[in-house]
C-alpha cells in the first residue's frame, strides 16, 4: 500500500522536535483482519496513536507491546491471533492470542524511534567542521556554530574556536550538567583556560579533547574526540529510559493484558479504576460490573 503521507509528516515533526515514538507496520495480515500489509500507525509515549494497524482491540495489543518496546529501546515483531488470553515470548518475537478478535492474524513490527544523541560543536575551525562532518554518520544530532546556544540535555559539548568565547561556553556545558565537556587546545592553552573558569567542576573538562592516537590532521583529531565521546558515555551509568516502563491491567470482560494509558477504554466504578481492551468490553462492565466482579 503507498504510505500515508500524513504519517510521514507527522514522523518528521516529531523526529524534529525530539519526541520519541514507536512506528508500529502491518507486515502480514491473514483475513479476516481489518487491516493490511503496509498499514502503519505511530505509537505515542502517553499511548496515543496515530494511524491505523488494525481493529482496536488489536490496537490494545499494539499499544501495551510498542510503550514496552519505547523502553527497552529494541524493536519487536508483534504477533496477534485470536483465541484465549495468552502470550509466547522468543527472542525479538512475542505472540499474543486475542480473544477479541474476529479470527485471522496480524504481524506487526513495532520499531523504537528514539532522538540521537547531542553533539554541540562550538567554533568554525577546520577541527570543528571536520566533527561536524564525522559526527552525523556516527549517530549524533549534530549541532555547530560560533555559541554554544542551548545546551541542555547534550551529550557532549566540544569547544574547538581556538580562543574565541571558549570560558562562557565551557561553563554553560558544565552549568547544564553536559556529560562530556571537551576543549580543544594545547595543554599550557588548556591550563589557563580550565583556571579561568568561574564553574567549581572545571576538572570534569577534557583537555585536551580526544584520545592520544597520535593525531595530526583536523580529521583525526575531530575522530579522536569522538572516540573519547563514545567511550565516556560507554563507560558511564546507564542512560535514563526514553519512556517510562508501562504499567498494565487486566480487562475483567476479556482476560486480555492491556496498558494502562488515558488512551484506553477506561471506567470508574465503586471507586476502583477498570482498563479494557476496546469500548465494546467496557460497555459490557458497566453494564454488569458485579457479573466481572471475581476478575
Amino acid at each position: 500500500m503507498p504510505a500515508d503521507t500524513g504519517l510521514v509528516g507527522r514522523a518528521e515533526e516529531l523526529r524534529r522536535a525530539r519526541v520519541p515514538y514507536v512506528q508500529a507496520t502491518v507486515v502480514r495480515a491473514l483475513h479476516p483482519t481489518s487491516a493490511h500489509a503496509g498499514d502503519t500507525a505511530l505509537v505515542h509515549g502517553d499511548g496515543v496513536i496515530e494511524g491505523f494497524v488494525g481493529g482496536t482491540c488489536a490496537e490494545s495489543s499494539v499499544r501495551r507491546f510498542a510503550l514496552e518496546v519505547l523502553v527497552s529501546g529494541e524493536p519487536l515483531l508483534l504477533r496477534v491471533t485470536a483465541g484465549a488470553p495468552g502470550e509466547v515470548t522468543e527472542e525479538g518475537v512475542v505472540t499474543v492470542a486475542n480473544p477479541c478478535l474476529s479470527g485471522g492474524s496480524l504481524e506487526v513490527f513495532l520499531e523504537p524511534v528514539v532522538p540521537p544523541a547531542r553533539l554541540v560543536v562550538v567554533g568554525t575551525t577546520p577541527v570543528a567542521a571536520a566533527l561536524v562532518a564525522l559526527g552525523g554518520p556516527l549517530g549524533f544530532a549534530v549541532e555547530a556554530g560560533p555559541s554554544p546556544g542551548d545546551v541542555a540535555g547534550a551529550e557532549a559539548v566540544v569547544v574547538a574556536s581556538h580562543g574565541r568565547g571558549e570560558e562562557p561556553a565551557l561553563e554553560a556545558a558544565l552549568a547544564a550538567g553536559v556529560p562530556y565537556v571537551g576543549l580543544v587546545a594545547s595543554r599550557v592553552r588548556a591550563a589557563a583556560v580550565l583556571a579561568a573558569l568561574a564553574a567549581p567542576d572545571a576538572g570534569r573538562v577534557h583537555s585536551p579533547a580526544g584520545l592520544d592516537l597520535g593525531c595530526r590532521t583536523a580529521p583525526e583529531i575531530a575522530l579522536s574526540i569522538l572516540a573519547e565521546v563514545v567511550a565516556t558515555r560507554s563507560a558511564a551509568r546507564p542512560a535514563e529510559p526514553v519512556a517510562v516502563e508501562p504499567t498494565t491491567a487486566l480487562d475483567p470482560v476479556c482476560g486480555m493484558t492491556v496498558a494502562v494509558s488515558a488512551a484506553v477504554p477506561q471506567a470508574e466504578v465503586a471507586g476502583v479504576m477498570t482498563y479494557f481492551c476496546c469500548e465494546s468490553c467496557r460497555a459490557a462492565y458497566v453494564a454488569e460490573p458485579e457479573r466481572y466482579a471475581a476478575s
